[in-house]
């Protein structure tokens, strides 16, 4: 159910975008497989047309991709550092049509819309949520800037990085003081 899902939805991307799907015409027959524990492995052939069908159980995969759990919520948000914590084994060339259909393959979600509202409301619909998803990411912005300096100044909860970097120049003035002292002592005790 989940393989049939993710085939119908990778591959109403590539009919969206055809540029992508002529990419991976190349790779006609192959067979890639993505491991993400606790979910079911998805293994897909890619067709003549550059689109995925269900690979056959039997077929070697020429791309294995194995993602961890905690990984997945940042891949499907685009984050380019999850990609660090993926492991690719198989086909060079595969894996580089994959990852670069990753970072270039988007979901046009207006033109799903328009289908259903018209153009006029769907190009509304994104941009009121394109807006309301940027006053999110700035008013949670804002709350962490607010909190960081109730914490450092009001509430003393952090230590402010003036404070933390004096501190760290009074602990290696100490060390090398020391460090003297010890000089000295091992002076006087060798001339006793």
């Amino acid at each position: 159910m989940i393989e049939r899902g993710a085939r119908a939805g990778l591959n109403h991307l590539l009919l969206q975008q055809p540029w992508a799907a002529e990419r991976l015409r190349a790779f006609a027959g192959q067979s890639v497989e993505f491991r993400c524990p606790p979910f079911p492995d998805l293994r897909f052939r890619v067709l003549d047309t550059g689109l995925l069908d269900r690979a056959h159980e039997e077929a070697a995969s020429a791309l294995v991709v194995k993602l961890k759990p905690g990984v997945l919520p940042f891949l499907l948000a685009r984050d380019e550092a999850a990609l660090k914590e993926v492991e690719i084994e198989g086909s060079a060339d595969l894996a580089s049509t994959v990852q670069y259909l990753f970072r270039h393959l988007v979901w046009d979600i207006e033109e799903d819309l328009s289908r259903f509202f018209g153009d006029l409301l769907a190009h509304r619909l994104v941009s009121e949520s394109k807006a309301f998803a940027s006053w999110q990411r700035e008013a949670a912005t804002r709350l962490a800037e607010n909190l960081v300096e109730y914490w450092t100044e009001e509430q003393p909860l952090l230590a402010r990085p003036a404070d933390v970097e004096k501190f760290c120049r009074g602990v290696d003035t100490l060390r090398d003081d020391v460090a003297r002292l010890e000089k000295r002592i091992g002076r006087l005790e060798s001339k006793h």
